[in-house]
């Protein structure tokens, strides 16, 4: 990969203790998690004791106050190395920022100490049996009640579902307000009423517990509400959505690169009709074409990084850096799966394994579709 000069030494140091850190605490499991559906929570503990997550809490709730440059590296190490279990940017760049940058001085002290050293996992509950990218059609209700909110609904495709211990809840306060009637609400997994669903299945991040949730009358105090006032949601779920796109897309170009070195490296050894596939032009060809996409997709990517720590990443932009690096994640992953023959459909081969977690990239953090849609109404 070339220098990529929005990363300085300090960075540069980080991402090599990061690199030793899964390398040692999540490599040789990986492929168990994958079994069991889940990662370890101890995982979770010792990625706490390091700093890995949440690298962007303020020193006040006992974090280093970080760049998100740090985020990115923590989420980019673990896409290089097919470690698609890890829900870490999602609860520390996902969850954490909404109650950073929406929540109470109270919900603050309460939750992000916890969130930074792993003894509470995030997640965040938006899409529903019915409503996914379309966010205005969330059917779950909260109905105050006196001195407190009770809550009626279900979701799904959640990630970290099984394992967390506190959700965000996308919830409607009005119904007849539309956007402007729906409301986030912080739910710890041990209220009454709120359960856990099957771990589901899914064709690929195998190891990423990704869950069902129901609630059913489950009651929540009044300042378990997100912010001070109701029918805020919209606009709260809105804020923190460039964020989540640029995640998706660094997580993008990360799995490109790896995908494009272990077909490189396969494809010297391998041999058919007694040479190295490698001196075959059709080979080299398609690896130089996608050397190219992949550079230009990282210069798109690392761009749309420095704009967001500048304040300046808007909605259109990251919804076409989304778009554009998914689509290119699943070209990669589909041609370097070609190379490997027989081997890349092997579950053993991680290109195999990276082929299977790159399709979901397309439709999560709202679909490519929808992303074409915000490019275009910005026209």
């Amino acid at each position: 990969m070339f220098a990529r000069p929005i990363f300085d030494s300090d960075l540069v140091a980080f991402r090599d203790s990061v690199h030793k850190f899964y390398e040692k605490e999540a490599v040789p499991f990986h492929a168990q998690w994958e079994k069991d559906g889940h990662v370890s929570k101890e995982v979770w503990r010792k990625a706490g004791e390091m700093g890995l997550l949440c690298p962007t809490a303020p020193e006040q709730y006992g974090g280093v106050g970080a760049d998100f440059r740090y985020s990115a590296v923590v989420m980019e190490e673990a896409g290089a190395l097919g470690l698609s279990g890890l829900g870490f940017s999602l609860h520390s760049d996902i969850v954490m920022p909404y109650i950073l940058n929406h929540g109470s001085e109270a919900q603050k002290q309460k939750y992000i100490p916890k969130l930074i050293s792993g003894e509470m996992i995030g997640a965040i509950a938006m899409t529903e049996p019915g409503a996914g990218s379309d966010l205005q059609g969330v059917m779950t209700s909260a109905v105050k009640k006196g001195d407190k909110y009770v809550l009626n609904g279900s979701k799904t495709f959640i990630t970290n579902g099984q394992l967390c211990d506190l959700v965000i809840v996308v919830a409607k306060t009005d119904p007849k307000a539309g956007a402007k009637g729906t409301s986030l609400f912080l739910v710890e997994a041990d209220t009454k009423g709120f359960a856990k669903g099957q771990n589901l299945e899914k064709v690929g991040m195998k190891a990423q517990d990704t869950s069902e949730m129901f609630f059913q009358d489950v009651e929540i105090p009044l300042e378990n509400l997100l912010g001070e006032d109701e029918g805020r949601g919209f606009i709260q779920l809105m804020q923190e959505l460039p964020q989540e796109r640029l995640l998706v897309g660094l997580t993008a170009m990360a799995a490109c690169e790896a995908a494009h070195q272990w077909t490189v490296d396969y494809v010297k050894e391998r041999k058919a009709f007694g040479k190295p596939i490698m001196s075959f032009q059709n080979t080299r060809f398609k690896l130089a074409e996608l050397k190219a996409d992949i550079t230009a997709g990282r210069c798109f990517a690392d761009r749309c990084l420095e704009l967001h720590l500048d304040k300046k990443l808007d909605v259109p932009t990251a919804a076409m850096l989304k778009q554009w690096t998914t689509d290119l994640q699943c070209k990669v992953m589909d041609e370097c799966v070609q190379l490997h023959g027989g081997y890349g459909y092997m579950w053993e081969y991680p290109i195999a394994r990276a082929w299977a977690d790159a399709r979901v990239q397309r439709i999560y953090a709202g679909t490519n579709e929808i992303m074409k849609e915000i490019v275009a109404r910005s026209l």
